[in-house]
């Protein structure tokens, strides 16, 4: 018999990834995860598949450090979970970092439960690397142990696809996503359908597709703030009149044109 995909059951699965970091339980979180299960963290990065590569990931991002989630809200899509929210990480040498954050888990029945199919986070690695700095001596040891950890667990490969997320639409996309908040908002439509193109595809809300007209008309007043640019994809915290949720921009491949927006949103 098929699992309840309602948001209650969805949202428990979700929620106990916190749990295991916080309880620093290495097996119960990467048991969170489907055997073929994909994280990638920061989205840009090369992703970590499979278990053992997650194990992985998990002894050189989250073992060595203290992490606290702060949610803001969550949004559930069945199968999909986002959660906005900001990520406290308190390094083993004391530098403590805040980061902004939007989390997308994709979820699957496997061996009769929910696990996690995918995990996209959304978050910009530049911003933290320079608010890791600023803290000074705590921070610049920091970095220096989390080079040859990323290394040893990782290897070489693994440094370089870190660092991939350095990349991506950066400035240029979010520029471009707020060019069509804008234009929507104040429902000029003709500028919408410019920036879009022809191509483009909006859902709103996610997995329901809707016309350049009906997105216009639906934005209006539309508000945004917490936008994040993390490999091709641009997300961010948005309000529809009285409706939460966050919007997900992804770029076409190698061209500075939105190819999908989605907006999960907390009334579905």
């Amino acid at each position: 018999m098929p699992l309840d995909p309602s948001a209650a059951t969805l949202l428990t699965a979700v929620e106990a990834s916190p749990r295991a970091v916080a309880a620093h339980d290495k097996a119960a979180w990467v048991e969170l995860f489907g055997a073929n299960a994909e994280v990638h963290d920061p989205v840009g990065s090369r992703p970590h598949i499979g278990r053992s590569a997650i194990a992985r990931f998990y002894d050189t991002f989250i073992g060595p450090n203290t992490i606290a989630f702060r949610v803001e809200r969550d949004l559930v899509h069945p199968p999909t979970v986002v959660r906005d929210l900001t990520i406290v990480t308190t390094m083993s040498t004391g530098a403590t970092v805040m980061v902004p954050m939007h989390l997308r888990y994709r979820l699957v029945e496997e061996d009769g439960g929910w696990k996690i199919a995918h995990l996209a986070a959304h978050w910009e690695l530049a911003g933290m690397i320079w608010q890791l700095l600023r803290t000074g001596l705590p921070g610049l040891g920091a970095a220096l142990r989390l080079g040859p950890q990323l290394i040893a667990n990782l290897g070489f490969g693994g440094m370089i696809g870190m660092m991939r997320a350095l990349g991506g639409v950066g400035r240029t996309g979010k520029r471009r996503t707020a060019r069509v908040f804008t234009a929507a908002a104040s429902t000029d439509l003709p500028r919408v359908r410019g920036l879009l193109g022809p191509r483009a595809v909006v859902e709103l809300p996610a997995g329901t597709p809707v016309s350049v007209e009906e997105f216009t008309n639906r934005a209006r007043n539309m508000r945004w703030d917490k936008v994040i640019a993390a490999g091709r994809t641009v997300t961010a915290s948005i309000r529809l009149d009285d409706t939460h949720g966050v919007a997900v921009a992804e770029f076409a491949a190698g061209a500075a044109r939105i190819a999908t927006l989605r907006f999960y949103l907390d009334v579905v």
